[in-house]
């Protein structure tokens, strides 16, 4: 568990390297199309930098606003819901995260936040109304595995990052096709044609990047949070038993967004039948999840 807690905050270092240098290739090839010239790669600079720390500090509360989550709640507002969490708090010696609620009929959840001691669990109105105590348990310890393992901290960081490089590179494209340079000086011309192919790539490869990364951090994540749910809870039929809800209702939340999607226990945007969506799905199929509790049972 302590390795997989290094190599998540080795990964968020190496994500946010990447970020920068993507953003600062942006930037550089920005000002070679303008009359920018190395200001568009101290702009790229700054905007990297601001960013990060934004991702860094800020990303959960963009998550939860993403999702229409409320709250945070307190006891006394609903005490079935803070006691469950706060029982498996003290199981797992995990501090109390802030509890919002989703108003949506969907069987889903998510964590994000920086690291335990700033963390903040979701669930969906559907999800409390749906499932059984112990299987909201499991639920919830899913996603307090999340939290203890720091999966949230590289997890929360994506959704802020890889957003941008799409936003700076759609906007650099634009940019470029409705006014770069115009100067036509020899090889001038070359060499804008050279950049601006750099750029479509840029801009296509950008987006890819981004999904690639996301699946990356997300499938086998999601196995081990399922296994250290279970062994909080000691029932891994609990959380079995929510998942199957989950794939025989395939329903999509109403507020689902590429950005969050990969923070859910399960796709937002329901169960994908054809090979494309499974392919490039942020979560393992349930059918697997599944087989693999009822293995530790």
């Amino acid at each position: 568990m302590y390795n997989q807690i290094d190599s998540n905050k080795r990964k968020t270092i190496i994500l946010v390297v990447i970020f920068t240098l993507v953003i600062l290739l942006v930037g550089w090839t920005f000002g070679q199309l303008t009359e920018a010239g190395y200001s568009g790669l101290a702009l790229a600079a700054m905007i990297s930098i601001v960013m990060a720390l934004f991702s860094y500090f800020g990303g959960d509360k963009v998550a939860l606003l993403t999702a229409g989550a409320k709250g945070p709640i307190t006891e006394e507002e609903n005490k079935y819901v803070y006691h469950l969490v706060e029982n498996l708090c003290l199981t797992g010696g995990l501090p109390m995260p802030k509890i919002y609620l989703i108003n949506d009929p969907a069987i889903n959840a998510f964590a994000c936040g920086r690291n335990p001691k700033h963390a903040s669990i979701a669930l969906t109105a559907g999800a409390i109304e749906k499932l059984k105590n112990e299987e909201l348990e499991g639920v919830i310890a899913h996603e307090l595995s999340h939290i203890k393992n720091y999966d949230i901290l590289l997890m929360t960081v994506v959704i802020v990052l890889i957003g941008i490089i799409a936003l700076l590179s759609d906007w650099f494209l634009r940019f470029r096709l409705f006014g770069g340079k115009s100067d036509n000086n020899k090889g001038g011309g070359q060499l804008q044609l050279i950049l601006l192919v750099a750029g479509i790539v840029l801009l296509i490869i950008s987006p890819l990047i981004g999904e690639l990364i996301k699946l990356a951090i997300s499938r086998k994540r999601e196995f081990l949070a399922d296994a250290a749910g279970s062994l909080l809870t000691r029932y891994p039929e609990g959380l079995a038993l929510a998942l199957e809800k989950i794939g025989q209702e395939n329903r999509p939340l109403n507020r689902a967004n590429n950005a969050t999607a990969h923070l859910y226990i399960a796709n937002p945007f329901g169960g994908g039948r054809h090979l494309l969506s499974k392919l490039f799905a942020t979560h393992p199929p349930v059918e697997e999840r599944i087989a693999a509790l009822r293995k530790m049972a």
